[in-house]
């Protein structure tokens, strides 16, 4: 009777979803449901929206392009009056329940990172108000911030909590590995399971792990030999204030990898073969071979899933009383 019962609960444990996974370290990344739609597409007109910028020409999409794996696929992105960024963007794919937003962490969550760069002089170069008082202005947005909220009203958290929104659904399901993941041997060939297995043994499911591979914690970029670079972000030392934070970065998430080129976060890994190289160099000690570096590149290119079908927004047009851009307007000197 005892054997029985306990081979219920093993049962009902691992089976009772239908689905056996295999017993890795890494797990298949699901859709997310949508529970407002109207939000949803509030927050994808926004996101695509530049007339929340300054220059009413940068949009969320301009650095997170999701043509190009929610990446810009520059070293650091370009800003306000072509302002050169100080670090390079993250991907906005699956970026829903990491453990923080930004390669430091000052966001805890999307709808606090996605306020960042509206006000920040380097990206956006607006202010919270000064885009609450464009998109209140503009009549289109009346019945889609009614139909997300149910009433008109515009403030910056109802904007950041849309885009948010929206970004949450942004996961890239069924890749390959997923589909190895849920039984389907034949899903990657066995050079590109060896490097899964090297990619193991070696350690590097220490960070990457989980659903996102990466995404839930902090390390620091340099734990066998330093990390050599000229970019001056200082990683979590900048929220913190301590020394030992110092190039301590969010660990990236892996899914879609080869998409999200240029690598870490000053982007000078141009490919993922360099980017395979350091890592092993720098964090775990290991001087990989040519073959081994192939059969890990070959691994995480098994993690490039199904991209978010997009239609593209038709934004409403400015109203009589939206103020008017002007991109070449001189910088206001610092006073």
């Amino acid at each position: 009777m005892k054997k029985t019962l306990a081979a219920l609960t093993l049962a009902a444990l691992f089976g009772a979803a239908g689905t056996t996974f295999a017993a890795e370290p890494v797990d298949p990344i699901e859709p997310v449901k949508i529970e407002n739609p109207a939000l949803v597409e509030l927050g994808k007109m926004l996101y695509f929206e530049p007339r929340l910028s300054r220059s009413g020409f940068i949009s969320c999409n301009s650095c997170h392009n999701l043509a190009t794996g929610g990446v810009d696929n520059l070293k650091t992105s370009i800003g306000d009056r072509w302002a050169q960024g100080p670090i390079n963007s993250p991907t906005v794919l699956n970026s829903y329940g990491q453990i923080a937003q930004f390669w430091d962490g000052r966001a805890k969550t999307l709808a606090e990172q996605a306020a960042g760069p509206i006000a920040n002089p380097l990206e956006m170069a607006s202010t919270h108000e000064l885009a609450v008082e464009v998109i209140a202005s503009i009549p289109g947005y009346a019945k889609h911030f009614e139909a997300a909220f149910g009433d008109d009203k515009v403030d910056i958290k109802r904007i950041t909590d849309a885009i948010a929104e929206f970004e949450r659904t942004l996961v890239t399901p069924n890749d390959r590995f997923d589909q190895w993941l849920k039984g389907n041997k034949d899903a990657i060939t066995k050079f590109e399971l060896e490097g899964y297995q090297l990619f193991k043994s070696s350690g590097c499911t220490i960070c990457h792990n989980g659903a996102q591979l990466g995404g839930q914690s902090f390390q620091k970029m340099g734990v066998v030999r330093p990390y050599e670079t000229t970019n001056t972000a200082e990683g979590v030392k900048t929220i913190s204030g301590r020394d030992q934070d110092r190039m301590s970065f969010k660990v990236p998430v892996l899914r879609n990898v080869e998409l999200t080129y240029p690598y870490f976060h000053d982007g000078e890994a141009a490919t993922l073969e360099k980017a395979v190289e350091v890592m092993g160099d720098i964090q775990l000690g290991k001087r990989y071979t040519e073959e081994e570096t192939a059969k890990i590149v070959a691994f995480l290119k098994t993690l490039t899933g199904e991209q978010p079908k997009i239609v593209y927004p038709i934004l409403p047009p400015n109203g009589p009383k939206t103020p008017a851009f002007n991109p070449w307007a001189p910088a206001e000197a610092k006073k």
